[in-house]
């Protein structure tokens, strides 16, 4: 199949497919003798494979290790472990971010209960202050 009909079968943009064969995740595809290039079932089952890391948010660093490893069926599978758990840890410290986060947004919620003019606005007032107190710094 042509790039256009591989990208159609797997959901992907063509640039995807360009950037991902150039950056060595997908192999090369064969040449037609017209020029075209062609891809197989292979480059459709390593495309969702990446586009699975991908939605695990694995960078391509990482997909290109996991690759490797694939490459070779009869390697142990101890990278592969270290590569998820060091995913893991990534997930873990990105959700501890973003309850803080969730934390300082209630915290600034309750600032302001209910309806009042602007001019009296809790959380107005609060993030004002915290930007006259970064703005000093510098």
């Amino acid at each position: 199949m042509r790039i256009g009909e591989l990208a159609h079968a797997c959901g992907v943009e063509v640039d995807t497919i360009r950037y991902y064969e150039k950056e060595g995740l997908l192999p090369a595809a064969t040449r037609a003798p017209n020029g075209y290039r062609l891809f197989g079932p292979l480059h459709a089952e390593r495309l969702a494979f990446i586009r699975h890391c991908r939605a695990l948010d694995m960078p391509l660093a990482e997909i290109r290790q996991l690759i490797e490893v694939a490459d070779h069926p009869q390697a142990d599978c101890g990278d592969v472990n270290a590569l998820i758990d060091a995913q893991l840890d990534t997930v873990r410290k990105r959700i501890a971010a973003m309850q803080a986060l969730e934390a300082q947004l209630m915290a600034l919620r309750a600032r302001c209960g209910e309806q009042r003019a602007v001019e009296a606005c809790g959380i107005l007032k609060e993030l004002m202050a915290v930007g006259r107190d970064e703005g000093g710094k510098g």
